[in-house]
């Protein structure tokens, strides 16, 4: 009897979650500028137990003939809908290497769910208003947050360990090696990731009034 129960509380332990911690994250440009809608991802070092990560749905607006939002991160396994608020018609597409597909959306309709299987990024715009622009990024790191206009996010219930921070935003020049540093997240105090980014122009342009009413 004694035996069966050190054999369970050895398995009880061993089941029990890993201590968890706060990812504080900063990204600024090269001016020192915030950078908005940065994606930061942690990667787990050998001997860090990560969480586990449940399949999502997340959604892409048309409104005002703008993408909403600008960068949408995913994980393998993820779907996203492409969903049109507008008054007027969208045809949604990328002919990117991570995927292809495109959509025909009018006032009100949106799109099947469309799978992610594969890690990478890929431009999505609007065949019909050539302003309009958003972009997919996939990635197999379990935690990632996305910069708001101060570029700041954070990311709450990191399990304890050592992990790798990147760092991928479209206005990166194409084929750049993603920024990378080491971060170490602990229960004790919020570990801080800081990035400087050197960016592109952003590419998106004003809204096309020629094509309004398509």
């Amino acid at each position: 009897m004694r035996c069966l129960l050190a054999v369970a509380t050895v398995l009880i332990l061993g089941a029990a979650p890993a201590h968890a911690g706060r990812v504080v994250i900063e990204v600024v440009d090269t001016n020192g500028r915030p950078v908005a809608d940065a994606i930061v991802s942690l990667a787990p070092m050998p001997g860090t137990t990560s969480r586990g990560i449940a399949p999502a749905t997340r959604f892409v607006d048309q409104k005002d003939e703008t993408f909403l939002p600008y960068v949408t991160a995913l994980h393998p396994g993820d779907s996203v809908i492409f969903r049109n608020s507008d008054n007027t018609r969208h045809h949604v597409y990328s002919f990117s290497d991570m995927v292809k597909f495109e959509y025909m959306l009018g006032p009100g309709e949106s799109s099947p769910a469309l799978l992610m299987n594969n890690p990478g990024n890929a431009a999505v715009g609007c065949n019909i208003h050539d302003q309009m622009l958003t972009y997919l990024y996939v990635t197999k790191d379990p935690e990632m947050a996305t910069t708001d206009a101060q570029g700041r996010a954070s990311i709450d219930g990191v399990n304890a360990g050592q992990y790798r921070a990147h760092a991928w935003h479209p206005q990166l020049r194409p084929g750049v090696t993603l920024p990378i540093q080491g971060v170490t997240v602990s229960e004790a105090a919020p570990a801080t990731v800081r990035f400087n980014l050197a960016l592109l122009p952003d590419p998106r342009g004003a809204m096309d009034r020629e094509h309004i009413g398509y």
